[in-house]
């Protein structure tokens, strides 16, 4: 079909008639009726201390006024804005109270016990000589009365109050009446963005027309093309890297080959360290970047300036121990004295009459590199000494502790759930499939998903693939990665336990980690 054709044409026609309908709708809307508003909205709503009313929870930490004053044990802090997000400028005579005051703002089930009032846009400190008393400021029981403060379009002015007697969450309302025209809540923002421009209705019509048309544009332009959801390359990858990531790596390859004709991506994952390795010799700058990604458990070493990284998503790891064990926690330095050797047997930990048996990965392993990093710190593990993991390979290595190695997450795992008395770590997920043994916490934090995006445990941290150098624009690598962050691999990563980078919940994790 040829693009400058009457068809399409009409179509264009028709996308460019329906956006500007909507911005005709939102223009009337704003500017006809020029109705006057006062909006408020409560920007937080929260406790001083844990809100905990069921008497299990943590007691809560005060010092200074909050310790001291009394009436403190139910405390609440509400932030109030209260904003001209009308179409005209409201003036101190526009308020039809009969009172001196202009607006109440009323806390249900609550008491007023302190208010501060902000004002913080640069052209609008004069607003502050209107909260006074003889202009009508004040506070009684669980209302605060306002003065008829003037506000021209897009000003506003906060309260930050101080409450007892009540939950998070009670009814804020604030009343009173303008001349043509209303004071209504908007909804709920974070604090300092703006109010929503125009009504609920509108913003529908608006969203759904414009939708249509452009969809009815797009079809009549492409055709009788089907384009494929992503943009899928043929070729072919090699994934490489991480055990730990291995099952999010072989399901997500599975799925684009499905997905993407032509396309084969084999995963050979041999550990982190191997990984990169064989990255950096692939690729030169004479031979160009190879179709190969490498997942690495954390972020790997910077020495490699052709290596570059993509996040990609959050895994919790754990320290498990065989199922002969009875515990169920141990602290941070318990462990760290363990893998030093400090203790050859769990009765010095109050145990059961067990040797310590120490199954860890090899150089090769990511894992291992995050272990140490974050749960042994600038200790590492004690020396190899033993092929089975249950005897020493010398005779010289008796009264040292037994430490092992093993390849693979699946490897340790196995080891770990067979012999009494041996204690691992490895991915999460992978430990929860395993019967015959189970995970600890550590310090009291148990490791789960859902900890991932609080970054209270510790043992957790960003999985990176890395390729050599940018990938080319339209090569399987890049075609991949796409897949892997933002298409279907977050739905794997999901089903699978891990925390996807690019989500809201997930953002903050990655970005936290250098």
């Amino acid at each position: 079909m040829e693009w400058l054709s009457t068809e399409n044409l009409v179509a264009i026609l028709t996308a460019l008639l329906g956006i500007a309908a909507s911005f005709a709708v939102v223009w009337y809307e704003r500017r006809v009726p020029r109705r006057r508003r006062i909006g408020y909205r409560v920007q937080m709503d929260m406790p001083v201390g844990g809100d905990d009313r069921s008497g299990q929870g943590q007691a809560d930490i005060r010092l200074g006024l909050f310790n001291d004053l009394p009436d403190m044990a139910d405390a609440t802090l509400v932030l109030l804005r209260i904003e001209n997000d009308g179409a005209e400028s409201v003036a101190d005579t526009d308020y039809t109270s009969r009172d001196l005051h202009g607006l109440t703002a009323v806390f249900a089930g609550r008491v007023v016990r302190g208010v501060a009032v902000t004002v913080t846009q640069p052209d609008a400190e004069h607003l502050m000589e209107h909260f006074t008393a003889s202009r009508g400021m004040r506070n009684s029981g669980n209302t605060i009365y306002l003065p008829r403060v003037p506000l021209n379009r897009g000003q506003h002015y906060k309260l930050l109050v101080l409450l007892t007697g009540g939950g998070v969450g009670s009814a804020v309302r604030v009343s009173g009446g303008i001349r043509d025209g209303a004071v209504a809540p908007n909804r709920s923002t974070t604090v300092d963005d703006k109010p929503p421009l125009f009504s609920q209705p509108s913003r529908l019509i608006t969203v759904l027309l414009t939708v249509c048309v452009t969809v009815l544009a797009s079809i009549i332009v492409v055709g009788d093309g089907t384009p494929q959801p992503i943009g899928c390359a043929a070729g072919n990858l090699t994934v490489n890297g991480s055990t730990a990531f291995a099952p999010v790596m072989r399901e997500v390859s599975a799925r684009y080959e499905a997905d993407c004709a032509g396309a084969t991506v084999t995963v050979d994952t041999r550990g982190s360290n191997e990984g990169l390795t064989k990255l950096a010799a692939a690729g030169s700058p004479a031979k160009g970047a190879p179709e190969m990604i490498t997942i690495y458990d954390g972020a790997g070493p910077q020495a490699n300036a052709d290596l570059l990284s993509t996040r990609v998503g959050v895994s919790a790891f754990a320290v498990v121990v065989n199922n002969d064990l009875p515990m169920k926690n141990l602290t941070t330095d318990q462990v760290r004295r363990i893998f030093r050797g400090d203790f050859l047997n769990w009765s010095q930990l109050g145990g059961p009459d067990l040797p310590i048996s120490l199954v860890s990965r090899d150089a090769d392993s990511g894992t291992r590199d995050l272990f140490r990093r974050l749960v042994l710190g600038s200790e590492g593990e004690p020396a190899f000494t033993s092929y089975d993991c249950a005897h020493q390979i010398y005779p010289q290595d008796e009264g040292r502790v037994i430490r092992c190695e093993r390849r693979s997450t699946g490897e340790v795992l196995a080891r770990v759930a067979s012999l009494p008395g041996a204690i691992g770590y490895s991915e999460l997920r992978a430990a929860l499939a395993v019967p015959g043994l189970h995970t600890v916490s550590l310090d009291g934090h148990s490791p789960s998903i859902e900890s991932l995006g609080k970054m209270s445990y510790p043992f957790a941290a960003v999985e990176f693939a890395y390729t050599y150098g940018p990938p080319r624009a339209g090569s399987l690598t890049a075609s991949f990665l796409t897949y892997l962050t933002r298409d279907i691999g977050q739905s794997v990563m999901r089903e699978q336990g891990h925390l996807p980078c690019y989500t809201p919940e997930g953002f903050r994790r990655c970005e936290d980690q250098p």
